[in-house]
């Protein structure tokens, strides 16, 4: 059966086989491992870098996902506590949301990384059947 491509960026699998980790610990927060990606997938053996660079575009796409994160606890603060400039709760909200990005920017460099990959590397249910076509690096 084939793994669901939300699953494998959220559990930061491979997008080829979508069963072997990209990154060398599973825990985000490790210190000094959290950086950590594997060169190639353990299981299939797709290379994780691409090309020199290949990440730079990961910025675009944490963005996009610190701001939909900035706008889901808007909106939870706004429902559950309220919106008014009158008694500081937006300011304590800025402040809330700041220290949660800051908490969960790990997280967010992972989770950028794995979609950005899954974008350019495409799920083979016969992975074993193809082989790999592997980039010249210089």
């Amino acid at each position: 059966m084939k793994p669901s491509y939300l699953y494998c960026v959220l559990n930061n699998k491979c997008p080829r086989c979508r069963s072997g980790n990209i990154f060398t610990s599973r825990n985000a927060y490790k210190p000094g491992e959290f950086t950590k990606m594997n060169e190639q997938c353990p299981v299939c053996g797709q290379p994780t870098e691409i090309e020199v660079g290949f990440y730079y575009g990961t910025g675009y796409v944490s963005y996009a996902l610190t701001i939909a994160f900035s706008v889901s606890t808007f909106v939870a603060w706004y429902v559950i506590i309220g919106m008014s400039l009158d008694d500081n709760r937006f300011f304590w909200w800025m402040g809330t949301n700041a220290v949660l990005m800051i908490v969960m920017q790990p997280l967010f460099m992972r989770l950028s990384r794995s979609i950005w990959l899954s974008w350019f590397v495409k799920y083979d249910e016969d992975w074993k059947q193809h082989p790999l076509d592997v980039p010249e690096r210089f």
